[in-house]
Order: structure tokens, then C-alpha cells, then sequence
């Protein structure tokens, strides 16, 4: 296969330029997630007199040491509702993909260490979305709950939506999806029936909590009188109930037992041999790829200088080069597994969207996995390309991205806008995976362009009225309008808001895109032992 040579000068200053701006990019949301870190780790005295690990350190039991682990949505509603101050972003949860007992599963714990785990709207949006990752990678869930529920300040926003989630549990039963939870603590009303939906349930004594009712509201309700442990306590579900099937001394013996049972399933005994995988490195490391897109976004750069970083032995197949080159289109390998790439060198046009959707019907016939770079202002504009057929190239592109069957995996590396993001499997076109590098931007279109837009827009109303508008009114709509949305286009803002999985290091590219290929690769291959409705507790 051809191998790809960099025309990259490292040693030269829009080099070295490029990497600053990258390198600070990376330390502005390593800091939003130390700032989490942080505030969860204020909580440690109060958790230690209760006798309690903190959420991460019940986590860090629960995996198996040294083996990987992919922390998702860490950033999830970063300053949105309640989260004034950044130190509240990830909603309510840490969440990941690594290993327990030689598994590999999804992990979801409550971080009751920041406002008791409670659930805001962005909360509720990633569990969801994690719900939605283990069913599409088949994965076994363990959960570790701890939450005061719902953030009632937003309960109207949560209340509806939140049935999925119940839904979304039931329906993993029946796949065939293993969940295990172990109750830390406080697990009431709404979160009661995480733990009655999952199939195996594990309490700690003293500690875990589950009723729909709380004392206080039954004795608002009805006027019963009764204690915690009495209505809903450890031993009354392991040894009355029967909610629980597992009764634990504290923390730790909850998560061995979670552990336990898991190495009991036959999980990875029902899974067919799959072949021993060899490759090459790639011929350039991974710490150039800092430098590589310009922290100038207008100024355009090659996409296959990002490949020539994360592919084995940087060989890439280059696919229709010379139909068009502004949407680069091709095979190569990461860690020995084969998979296309569609990444862009500027808009695409109506040759790049013809040629785009004709490649991912290949990958589909040969059932070859997608990987979409996103760097694009989107589709080519002007009365060329509409002659052209942009609209129904597009429109071409648009349906095999949506309508491919094969795992497709998204990394917006640059600029996604306009209708280039769609085209690109962004998120509303469901890529198995989304992650996006923190000098990221995703909108609409530019802000400049959107102001510019906008000015235009109003003058011609006026003009039609007859009227001037004022400059000065003028040059504020436009301003204000180019700030509001580069303001929402950054990637926190995009992380914040779910529109990708998570941001990366772009060091870390090929290890991450290796891992979730692996991913994919597994859920192929594995058979689930389906029922009509789930595991009930009779």
C-alpha cells in the first residue's frame, strides 16, 4: 500500500505556532476536569465519617488495574443550568468503557460527592446517551447509585424524557445485556427503578436506601410514620423485599461482589475466536499531530498528514484523488484493523459529495467501518455549484451516510460547518462514536459570516420600506450576532451540550480510534441469548 510522506515542517514557526495554540486548547478543558476533580474531592471528610468511598474511588475498584478505560460526556451541561462555576460539568455521572473481571463494559457512577449525584436535563440527556452507546456495542452495564434524584429545580424538563430511560433498561434486558447495580446510598422515587430494572441488584447495609416515598413524603401522604430502614432500607430489600439479590458490608465488599458476579457470567466464553491482530507504527509520532491543523482556521492545511500519524506504517490507499481533492477519500489500518476515512481539504463540492457517497457504499459492500475527519465550511456555494447539482449530490451524500449500516466513527478535528456537518456523520446522523479535539468548532456557519448575513439581510428589509437603516444599529446586529455564535461554537460548548462523546488530546487519536474500532469489531461477532421481556424480580 502507498505511504504517505509528510510535507510537514516541525522545526518551522507556523509549526510551532500551531502546537501553542493546541497545546493550550488542551490544557483549558483539562482544567474544567481538574475543577471537577476538585470539588468532588472537597467532599472526602464527609465521606469518610459515613463510613463511604468517594464515587471515583469506588470506580477505581470496580476496574481492572492497568487495563484501559474511556471516561464519556465528562463534560456534559459544563455551565448550563445550576453549573455557574464549571465545577459541576458531567452531569451528575462519571461514565466509561473499560474492563471489570476481563470484561469489557460500560461503567456508570453517580457522583454523589457534587450535590448528592442529582440529575439536571444535561444529565439525564448522557445517560441516555450511554444507555444508547452499550445497546449499539453490546456491553454489559454496572452502575454504582448514589443520587438524590432529579434536580427539581428542572423537573418539568426531566420528568418525560426520563421514561426512556426506564424503557431503554427494560429493552437491554431483553437483548440480552447483563446490568448489575450496586446501591451506595440514597436511590429514591425515579432512581428506585434503576435498580429494580436492573438484573442483579447488590445493597450496602446501612447505607443503601430504596422507596418511592421517602419518610417525610409518607408521612405528608398518609401519615404513616416510619423509619428509613423500615420503608427502604438494605435488609429489608435483600431480606423481605427481595429487590436486592446481594446484601454488602460497605463500599468495597459491594463492588466485589458487583465484580464477582460479572466473572460469573459466561460473557466472554459465548464470544467466537477472533484472529490475533499484528501491525506497524506509524512512520511519524503521534506528537506532531499538535501541529498539523492551523490555529488559524482560515488558512487551509492536508488531512493526510493527520493520517500519516495514526495510520500502521502510514500507508493510505488514496480513493478518486483526481475526480476531487477537496474531500479525501481512501483506506488504511489502525492497530491491523482495515477501515475507510473520509476527511476534508476544504468545502465539499458536488464531485467531493458524489465521489464521498459512492466510497461509503464500497465500505458498506465490503463491510469495512467509516471514519469521518471533520475539518469543513461546508457544502461548495455559487451559481457554478448549484449547475452543478449541489443539492442533489449533497442530498446523495446525505443518504448513504445516514443509511450505511456499518460502524461509522466521527473525530471533528477542525471546523464543522452548515449542512458539511451532517454530510460528515456529525452527531445528528448517529456515528457509532463522536469525539472532537479541543480547538474544535461546530455552528451553523462563522460568526462573521453569520453577522454579515444578518446585516444584509436588514438592509434590504429597510430598503424595501424605504427607509435607511442606521449604521450604528447596523454594526451592533452584527457584532452581537458573529459573538452569539462563535460564542456556542467553541468545542467546550459542544461537549457541554452532548454534541460529541468527549474531547481528546489529538496525541491520543490513534489509541482511541484503535480502541473503539475494537469495540465495534467485538459487538459484530457477539451473540446475545434474546427474551420477550426482560429479567423480572418475582
Amino acid at each position: 500500500m502507498p505511504i504517505l510522506q509528510s510535507e510537514l515542517d516541525v522545526h518551522g514557526d507556523t509549526f510551532a505556532q500551531n502546537r501553542a495554540a493546541m497545546l493550550a486548547a488542551v490544557a483549558s478543558f483539562r482544567e474544567v476536569e481538574q475543577k471537577v476533580l476538585d470539588k468532588a474531592a472537597e467532599a472526602k471528610a464527609r465521606f469518610v465519617k459515613r463510613g463511604q468511598l468517594l464515587p471515583r474511588e469506588r470506580l477505581n475498584l470496580l476496574l481492572d488495574p492497568g487495563a484501559p478505560f474511556l471516561e464519556l460526556c465528562s463534560l456534559a451541561g459544563y455551565k448550563f443550568h445550576d453549573d455557574k462555576d464549571g465545577t459541576q460539568a458531567g452531569g451528575g455521572l462519571i461514565a466509561g468503557i473499560g474492563y471489570v473481571a476481563g470484561v469489557r463494559v460500560l461503567v456508570v457512577a453517580n457522583n454523589s460527592a457534587i450535590k448528592g449525584g442529582t440529575i439536571a436535563p444535561f444529565g439525564l440527556k448522557k445517560s441516555l446517551r450511554l444507555q444508547q452507546i452499550a445497546s449499539e456495542n453490546k456491553l454489559p452495564i454496572i452502575t454504582l447509585a448514589e443520587s438524590g434524584g432529579a434536580n427539581l429545580n428542572y423537573a418539568a424538563d426531566i420528568f418525560v424524557e426520563g421514561a426512556r430511560g426506564f424503557a431503554n433498561q427494560a429493552r437491554m434486558s431483553a437483548m440480552g445485556l447483563p446490568q448489575i447495580t450496586v446501591v451506595h446510598g440514597s436511590s429514591t422515587a425515579g432512581g428506585a427503578y434503576q435498580p429494580g430494572l436492573s438484573d442483579y441488584v447488590v445493597v450496602v447495609r446501612g447505607k443503601a436506601k430504596m422507596f418511592l416515598a421517602g419518610p417525610p413524603l409518607l408521612k405528608a401522604a398518609t401519615g404513616e410514620v416510619a423509619t428509613d430502614e423500615q420503608l427502604g432500607g438494605a435488609e429489608m430489600h435483600a431480606q423481605i423485599a427481595g429487590t436486592a439479590e446481594y446484601l454488602a458490608e460497605n463500599d468495597a465488599d459491594g463492588v466485589r461482589i458487583a465484580r464477582s458476579i460479572l466473572a460469573m457470567l459466561p460473557w466472554n466464553a459465548q464470544l467466537p475466536a477472533r484472529p490475533q491482530r499484528t501491525w506497524k507504527e506509524p512512520l511519524y509520532p503521534a506528537e506532531e499531530l499538535l501541529g498539523v491543523v492551523p490555529a488559524d482556521a482560515k488558512k487551509p492545511y492536508d488531512v493526510r498528514e493527520i493520517l500519516a500519524r495514526i495510520a500502521d506504517g502510514s500507508e493510505f490507499l488514496d480513493f478518486k484523488n483526481e475526480f476531487d481533492s477537496q474531500t479525501v477519500c481512501g483506506h488504511l489500518q489502525i492497530e491491523g484493523q482495515p477501515c475507510g476515512i473520509i476527511g476534508n481539504n476544504g468545502p465539499i463540492t458536488p464531485q467531493g459529495a458524489v465521489k464521498a457517497a459512492q466510497f461509503i457504499q464500497l465500505c458498506e459492500q465490503s463491510n469495512t467501518p467509516i471514519l469521518f475527519f471533520h475539518n469543513t465550511t461546508g457544502f461548495m456555494v455559487g451559481t457554478e455549484a448549484e449547475q452543478l447539482g449541489v443539492i442533489k449530490h449533497g442530498s446523495k451524500l446525505i443518504q448513504a451516510v445516514a443509511n450505511a449500516s456499518v460502524p461509522k466513527l466521527t473525530l471533528v478535528v477542525g471546523g464543522s460547518y452548515g449542512a458539511g456537518n451532517y454530510a460528515m456523520c456529525g452527531r445528528g446522523l448517529d456515528p457509532r462514536f463522536i469525539f472532537a479535539w479541543p480547538n474544535s468548532k461546530t455552528a451553523v456557519m462563522g460568526g462573521a459570516q453569520a453577522g454579515k448575513v444578518l446585516r444584509i439581510v436588514t438592509e434590504e428589509k429597510h430598503a424595501k420600506e424605504g427607509k435607511e437603516a442606521d449604521p450604528k444599529m447596523l454594526d451592533m446586529l452584527e457584532t452581537m450576532t458573529a459573538q452569539k455564535l462563535d460564542s456556542s461554537a467553541t468545542a467546550l460548548y459542544g461537549t457541554a451540550s452532548l454534541w460529541d462523546d468527549g474531547l481528546i488530546d489529538p496525541r491520543d487519536t490513534r489509541k482511541l480510534l484503535g480502541y473503539l474500532l475494537d469495540i465495534c469489531a467485538e459487538a459484530a461477532v457477539r451473540p446475545l441469548k434474546q427474551n420477550t421481556f426482560g429479567v423480572a424480580r418475582l
